[in-house]
């Protein structure tokens, strides 16, 4: 469990619910969801690419225009990818420095095993 920086807590609970929301094609509102629990603007998600990055990334955050360009449509529901620039997109706005890939993964990788979490324990019940 993890306390964001409005002092909301970001449980298993939350955390798959924003994964499912990615897997069910609903990024945009996960987005929304994960922002307003960081008190923060979303980031705007797009189908593009940039310069340098055409051929190396499935999708980058650019911080001066407070978007995340996707690769492909395919990355918008890819929750790996979209929390992971989410992540920079969250560090950005904290005032601090735009945080690293391996944290980006770590932050990326917490949700993740939420959501399998979450799953399999209702699948036991």
């Amino acid at each position: 469990m993890s306390t964001t920086s409005s002092g909301a807590l970001l449980d298993e609970q939350c955390m798959a619910r924003i994964v499912q929301k990615i897997l069910n094609r609903d990024t945009e509102q996960a987005l929304t969801e994960l922002s307003d629990l960081y008190s923060i603007r979303p980031p705007e998600i797009v189908v593009g690419t940039i310069k340098g990055k055409r051929k190396t990334v499935y999708a980058v955050y650019v911080q001066n225009e407070n978007r995340i360009y996707a690769m492909n449509s395919d990355i918008f529901y890819n929750p790996f990818v979209i929390l992971h620039e989410f992540y920079h997109h969250l560090r950005s706005r904290s005032g601090v420095h735009r945080g690293s890939e391996k944290n980006a993964n770590m932050y990326a990788r917490r949700f993740i095993v939420a959501y399998s979490k979450v799953l399999t324990d209702k699948q036991i019940r």
